[in-house]
């Protein structure tokens, strides 16, 4: 483009060329704005005409709750659910949605994100509005993030994230990832808990000399979550032994993102899944082990789950759906979009895993939705370890989810449900606000086509990103319809979402997981017959 005042740029001093770049910039920016509104995503109701009914009626569905299904009427009234039963009457002033041969569910809750997230040296480029609008195209209403302290500062991070989200157009919520011990730490845990509404806590045991804590750490980690019945998180890789891997890779001159996956294999994470694990058991905590992606920590969750720990676990989509081989790709772009940690494994780890799934071994799907696009993948073009960790799935996952597991004949619609919204929901002791079509809940809600199909392209998703992991994937399985807060913003393959229309959601302490913990610690207290009473006998 010729800009018609480029000849008496060479006139102009440095500081009339900044305001320059500054304006332009400004113009690009109004330029986006425009494009939002040409896709369907609303900047604001006056620019792109939002409109949308307090009242809601959704017609002849098979509403499906993680337990029952039934041909229901759904009724909606400022946000909430007010009614489901059949043949609703309604005036004019409601909108109606014919939900004929269709199902009609709770919207999807994420349990895993990282939006506007710094790390490595950069930032995910999905920020709360682009993330959470491709979340609601997907059929996603609600996702729960990790906060990052600042400095070490719980207090601080939480501040820091409520400002980066103030452009949410979806609800959400935060777990808190703790990154180091003192007291100062242990007392904003119980502020987080007692006045912000974080009930769930994050220990990396990976990213050594960044996130990475120590065994210590996660005990006092544990204990304290104990008390406050707050959840206990782990990211489960051995980062010793990782870093290790990765020193062994460069020295034979292995560069490259085939690299990444090589320094950190599967027996890495059952390692640091069984020490986890043990480690709650010994402290007798629930503990939730995020990003599952190997047979190998599946294994030692089921081997507690057996043995009657209270132990959850969360693969993430790319796990279930995707194998390594990507990362073997020639072309650095494509290998490197499928860097993540723990890596995508070798084929026959995913279908373990949605045998898991199926079978309740594990509980829930999250994403890790983490993206960067490819010029910042390409910092570590000569050195894996220096790639920026992370792929994309908050838009696909309810897709790849149905596909992978109910169109295959693994799990019904109403496993479906659990996996994607209501499991999340009880164990963030949000439901039935959240994760159920029941009277009372909130009205975020999902019309789900069976019989239309759909494709995942890079071309057409609604993230930042210029790379996606499921590009070129097919099946069967749309939403067609997303309801957020009782607004329709997912509707004929248009966004129409509004920054700041989003609300934080508080999760308070003590789940059903928390149930009989301090009835169990009674029994082995009593059931140590100590301490013993002896006696000196005279000699």
């Amino acid at each position: 483009m010729k800009l018609p005042f480029s000849g008496a740029l060479r006139f102009m001093e440095r500081r009339q060329l900044f305001v320059l770049i500054l304006l332009l910039s400004s113009f690009c920016f109004v330029a986006q704005s425009d494009q939002f509104c040409d896709a369907g995503i609303g900047i604001d109701k006056s620019t792109c005409g939002i409109a949308s009914s307090s009242k809601l009626l959704i017609r002849g569905g098979t509403v499906v709750n993680a337990h029952h299904q039934e041909v229901a009427d759904v009724y909606v009234e400022d946000g909430i659910i007010i009614a489901v039963k059949s043949n609703i009457k309604v005036g004019d002033d409601v909108a109606v949605l014919d939900a004929t041969g269709k199902y009609v569910m709770p919207g999807g809750i994420d349990p895993h994100t990282h939006l506007a997230f710094e790390f490595m040296g950069t930032e995910t480029v999905d920020d709360f509005f682009t993330g959470q609008a491709a979340a609601l195209a997907g059929g996603t209403t609600m996702h729960i993030d990790f906060v990052i302290p600042v400095n070490g500062s719980l207090s601080a991070g939480f501040e820091s994230y409520k400002k980066k989200a103030k452009k949410s157009c979806m609800d959400y919520g935060f777990h808190m990832a703790i990154t180091k011990w003192d007291e100062v730490v242990s007392q904003e845990m119980e502020i987080m808990v007692k006045e912000k509404g974080i009930n769930s806590f994050k220990f990396f045991l990976a990213y050594k000399g960044v996130l990475m804590i120590s065994d210590e750490l996660l005990l006092q980690g544990l204990k304290k979550c104990k008390s406050l019945g707050a959840l206990a998180m782990v990211h489960a890789e051995n980062g010793d032994a990782v870093f290790e891997g990765q020193e062994r890779m460069i020295e034979l001159g292995i560069t490259g993102p085939e690299g990444h996956a090589l320094s950190r294999p599967a027996v890495l994470e059952g390692e640091a899944t069984s020490r986890a694990i043990r480690l709650a058991s010994f402290v007798n905590t629930p503990l939730y082990v995020v990003h599952v992606m190997s047979i190998d920590a599946m294994e030692e969750i089921a081997k507690a789950r057996k043995a009657g720990q209270k132990v959850i676990g969360e693969p993430v989509v790319s796990g279930l759906v995707l194998d390594e081989s990507g990362l073997w790709d020639p072309d650095f772009v494509n290998a490197a979009k499928y860097v993540m940690s723990p890596p995508i494994r070798p084929s026959g780890h995913d279908k373990a895993l949605q045998a898991a799934l199926s079978t309740g071994v594990l509980q829930l799907v999250g994403t890790d939705h983490c993206v960067f696009n490819s010029t910042q993948k390409a910092i570590g073009i000569d050195d894996f370890r220096k790639i920026p960790n992370g792929v994309n799935g908050i838009e696909e996952r309810m897709h790849l989810v149905w596909n992978t597991m109910v169109e295959s004949g693994q799990i019904s619609a109403r496993d479906y449900v659990r996996i994607t919204s209501t499991e999340c929901a009880r164990i963030f002791n949000i439901y039935p606000k959240k994760g159920a079509i029941l009277p009372g809940s909130d009205a975020d809600i999902i019309i789900l086509n069976p019989n239309a199909s759909f494709e995942i392209s890079a071309k057409a998703h609604h993230s930042r990103t210029d790379t996606n992991v499921y590009d070129g994937k097919k099946g069967k399985g749309k939403v067609e319809v997303t309801i957020a807060g009782g607004r329709i913003v997912w509707e004929n393959n248009e966004l129409k979402v509004v920054p700041g229309a989003g609300k934080y959601i508080e999760m308070p302490a003590f789940n059903y997981l928390f149930d009989g913990i301090h009835k169990a610690d009674a029994q082995y207290l009593s059931s140590t017959r100590a301490p013993v009473k002896r006696f000196h006998s005279s000699t």
